[in-house]
This record gives structure tokens, C-alpha cells and sequence, in this order.
């Protein structure tokens, strides 16, 4: 077979996929629609959520079934899914559910840099009732649903997560290479050059509280998320700015660590300076140059 024969073929068959892509597609619009339970879960601060209060302002809800920080596969099709959150919004909202406690969640979104929101399935039986919780094992995966104007929710379509899936572009960019998808691996930390993997987290103290929550939501553009008596969490472009009544006006970054004991003992020995005792593995720490920033140890 010449050269010409073999892209003539190959595009035939590019052509062929879409096809039968657009016929999937249409299948499973075909599938009645089933009714589900206003479930509850539990968001990443802690605070009850029902599936209905998911969807916001929108209609329709896309929620992934992630097996939670263990699976280096589910890690990285949600960081694949982080670059596109704020597109998906534009027509659905957008939530990413794993069985991880909300704390865990909370700390290893923080390290990964993800946007969308997170709740806690740990505690209900949504994921079994989806299909992806089977023998007491998760499985990766997309639901999606719609509401009615009644506030009934329908669970609309679903597909499985894996490689090789249209969910994760990385496996068809792999199919590109000579070696192709062989001895892929996938590795966590986003910084692999480093034990210290930089949040989304910052932390600015400020004199007037009142006044600068104002000027940070009014004037600079950011969207505010909680408000507490003495602290507001406002974001903006992906990263999480926790504004704080102080009267030491200084700027915290935040890093999460595996090891906690070992860089602890690291940072001391190149002269930092635990500056406060959150927990047994969450302190803050200024360094002899200036930038003071909060550790805590990524939870299993």
C-alpha cells in the first residue's frame, strides 16, 4: 500500500469515527431519562450540600465520578478537566465527586491548583446508584443531569473514564508518538522537580478588613466565595485570596509537602522560622529572605 493509500485510509477512518461518535452521541439521548433523589454530600469546608444546590443558577449539571487522590489516573484527567472548568460553566455547572474525607480533598485540590468544586460522596450512596461504586470498589466516570422548573432532577447520559476515552486528551496526543501509549506513567506532583508543591492558596493580612474586602470584590474584580467575621475568601483567575483582619499586612503563599517531618527539618536547618503551630502537620513559616508562607502535609 503506498503512502497516498494509507492517509486516504487514514482519513476515512477519521471520517468513520465522527460518524459513529455523532451515532453514540444519539444513543444515548435516546435512553429515558430516570428520576433520582435530591442526595446529599458534603463540600470541601465542610458545609452540607444537596445535588439540587450543585446546579446554581444553571439547568443542567456535569458531575465526575473520581475515585478519589489514591488513583494517579483519576488525578490526571481532572487536571485535564481543570483547564476547561471555566469553559464547561458557560453552559453547565461543573463538580468533581470522589469518596476522599473534605479535608483531604481540600488539601490535594490546593496542590493540584483545581478550580471546580469538590464534595465528599464518603457518606452517601450516590456513587453506587450511578453504577460507579460496584463490590465496594469506585470506578471513574461522568453522570450528568438536568432539572426541572419543579426542582426535580433527572439523570440524563453517563460513559466511563479510561484510557483511551475522549475525556483525556493526553492518550490521543500519546497515539501520536512512535512508542505510542506503551510505558505510560503517570506522576503526581505537578512541581516533580521539587518536594514543595505550590497551592492556589494566598493569604494577605490587612488593617481595614471591611474596606479592603470591598476594594479586592469592586474594584480589583474578584469574586467573593465565604465571609466570616474577621476573614473573606475571594478568587480570581483560579487562585484563592483569604482576606484577614491583621495588623501585620503580610502576604502568605502556601505549600503542601508529603513529607512534613523531613522539611520541617529542612527549612530549620536553612534558618526558617515556624512562626505559628496550626496543627501537629500546619504551621507557618518565615524564611530569612522574606517570603513567609503556610506547610501543612498533603493527607493520604
Amino acid at each position: 500500500m503506498t503512502t497516498t493509500e494509507v492517509q486516504e485510509q487514514i482519513h476515512a477512518l477519521e471520517l468513520e469515527l465522527l460518524e459513529k461518535k455523532k451515532e453514540l452521541a444519539a444513543l444515548r439521548k435516546s435512553l429515558p431519562e430516570r428520576s433520582v433523589e435530591n442526595y446529599e454530600f458534603v463540600r470541601t469546608t465542610g458545609e452540607e450540600v444537596t445535588l439540587l444546590e450543585l446546579f446554581g443558577n444553571k439547568d443542567e449539571l456535569i458531575v465526575i465520578h473520581n475515585m478519589g487522590k489514591g488513583c494517579s489516573y483519576c488525578t490526571l484527567w481532572a487536571d485535564g478537566f481543570n483547564g476547561v472548568d471555566h469553559h464547561l460553566k458557560q453552559k453547565a455547572e461543573f463538580v468533581v465527586s470522589s469518596p476522599d474525607s473534605p479535608v483531604v480533598q481540600e488539601d490535594f485540590a490546593a496542590s493540584r491548583k483545581w478550580q471546580f468544586p469538590m464534595v465528599s460522596v464518603s457518606e452517601s450512596t450516590f456513587a453506587e446508584d450511578m453504577g460507579f461504586k460496584k463490590d465496594g470498589h469506585y470506578h471513574p466516570g461522568v453522570s450528568t443531569f438536568r432539572k426541572d422548573e419543579k426542582g426535580q432532577i433527572y439523570l440524563h447520559a453517563q460513559a466511563p473514564l479510561g484510557p483511551g476515552d475522549d475525556y483525556c486528551v493526553t492518550w490521543h496526543l500519546f497515539d501520536l508518538l512512535p512508542s505510542g501509549t506503551d510505558n505510560v506513567k503517570v506522576d503526581n506532583p505537578l512541581n516533580s522537580e521539587s518536594q514543595f508543591q505550590l497551592t492556589n492558596n494566598i493569604a494577605v493580612g490587612v488593617n481595614q478588613y471591611e474596606r479592603a474586602v470591598s476594594f479586592y470584590r469592586d474594584v480589583i474584580g474578584m469574586k467573593l466565595e465565604d465571609s466570616y467575621e474577621d476573614e473573606a475568601k475571594l478568587s480570581m483567575s483560579g487562585t484563592n485570596f483569604y482576606i484577614e483582619e491583621n495588623d501585620e499586612t503580610n502576604v502568605f503563599f502556601e505549600f503542601g509537602v508529603k513529607s512534613f517531618e523531613e522539611t520541617i527539618t529542612l527549612l530549620r536547618e536553612n534558618d526558617c522560622v515556624v512562626t505559628e503551630e496550626i496543627t501537629e502537620k500546619s504551621v507557618m513559616i518565615k524564611d530569612p529572605y522574606g517570603l513567609r508562607f503556610h506547610l501543612f502535609e498533603i493527607e493520604s
